[in-house]
């Protein structure tokens, strides 16, 4: 019902937006004179400010058309290698480059936003870098004859995509994916699979979200799991192709998102409106940029959702050593020969400090040597993967670590066949 209510809120606030979207051209229209005054510059502002917070954003472009390498600019060009109803596998194709440079698998979040979330992490490694990533599938356009996705799913799907690209991939898990990465390579380990990748990195990852816990953290220990089930969970109405599959709304994820912050939000939209009233380009594109992909969201099925509260924050099965995956347990300490780094933010509300560095611990026979940790001064949970800091200090630290373990995990791939 609530999903329902959502969508005609947004449908009978159509007519309205698009009133505003007229009135703002009308008053931006070079030859009214109104728009030269300040009454004029307001209620233009105001139009602008009313239909960007009642839009519904859809999926956003990459839009990276090109990298510079060696001082030359170079067409990039996304495309799917791998698919499933569920994902797809995107490769960001540099043209006229030849192959050789490092694998990097970026797995993205599938915890509301888009995999365009990381568009700076990709931006950051196209340069010198081949680089994948995971394309998750909004649950409300995936029609229930596909059947149901969980978490065994998921990790399925990771393995399957580490397979795709090859051996001597570098894995990288940011924030939500990172039990369910691990997981997966510990499988493979466990194997002796030879797709197995070289490194493995996990930025803001709720390994183990008993350590130094955060208000998300709080929040899903102190509600009773039923109470998840029975408030978060909503069925999909028509139109959409996934109509009657039961998922956890993005729209409740972005709620959730933006109350954490809430007087940092108001006060963003009302600089917005300001600048705009004022004409200064420059930070209204920037915000306009953020929000626009800040505001996008995607369902998460009802079966995903719940296992990740229950097995991840609920009932800590990882660390505990109780996570069993299509009947069997799953055991990081089988891991020997993929090197293992771990990034934490100073600030990050949402990943306590620890709850990455876990990882640590339960891959207990990485040896020392094939193992880094570090914790980022000044960021906060976004700092970790995007922004002036990540690509300054932690995207060369990882780039670092790439190329001193990418022929190391070979070396040791061997000895342990």
């Amino acid at each position: 019902m609530l999903y329902s209510m959502h969508e005609m809120t947004r449908l009978a606030l159509t007519p309205w937006r698009a009133a505003a979207n007229a009135s703002r051209r009308v008053l931006q229209a070079p030859w009214n004179p109104m728009g030269e005054t300040l009454a004029g510059r307001t209620a233009a502002a105001a139009a602008d400010l009313f239909e960007s917070v009642t839009r519904r954003y859809g999926k956003p472009e990459w839009n990276l058309p090109t990298t510079e390498i060696d001082g030359k600019s170079v067409a990039v060009t996304p495309h799917n290698v791998w698919e499933s109803p569920w994902a797809g596998l995107t490769h960001f194709k540099r043209e006229g480059v030849k192959a050789g440079d490092p694998k990097v698998l970026l797995v993205a979040p599938m915890s509301g936003h888009f995999a365009t979330l990381l568009r700076g992490t990709v931006e950051a490694f196209l340069p010198d870098h081949e680089v994948y990533i995971t394309d998750w599938t909004d649950a409300r356009m995936v029609p229930l004859t596909e059947g149901r996705f969980d978490l065994n799913d998921y990790i399925d799907h990771v393995r399957a995509m580490i397979t795709e690209i090859g051996p001597d991939c570098h894995v990288v898990a940011v924030c939500q994916p990172g039990p369910l990465v691990l997981s997966a390579i510990a499988l493979m380990a466990e194997d002796k699979d030879k797709a197995r990748p070289a490194t493995m990195t996990f930025m803001g990852s709720p390994i183990d979200a008993r350590r130094s816990p955060t208000v998300p953290n709080k929040l899903a220990e102190e509600r009773p799991f039923e109470w998840f089930a029975n408030n978060a969970v909503h069925t999909v109405p028509p139109p959409y192709p996934g109509m009657m599959r039961r998922v956890y709304p993005g729209f409740l994820q972005l709620a959730g998102f933006m109350n954490m912050n809430w007087d940092k939000h108001v006060d963003a939209h009302w600089q917005y409106f300001s600048d705009l009233v004022e004409g200064d380009g420059e930070p209204v594109e920037k915000h306009r940029e953020f929000y626009d992909e800040y505001l996008s969201v995607m369902d998460l099925t009802e079966e995903f959702y719940l296992q990740t509260i229950k097995q991840v924050f609920q009932e800590h099965c990882l660390p505990r050593g109780e996570l069993m995956h299509r009947g069997r347990r799953v055991d990081p300490s089988k891991i020997r020969d993929v090197a293992l780094m771990t990034v934490e933010g100073e600030r990050d509300d949402i990943s306590g400090i620890g709850q990455t560095q876990a990882a640590h611990d339960l891959c207990s026979n990485i040896p020392e040597s094939m193992r880094i940790d570090w914790v980022q001064p000044k960021v906060g949970h976004y700092g970790v993967f995007n922004g002036s800091r990540f690509r300054s200090e932690i995207a060369p630290k990882m780039k670092a670590f790439f190329r001193e373990h990418a022929k190391t995990g070979g070396k040791a791939r061997k000895q342990a066949a």
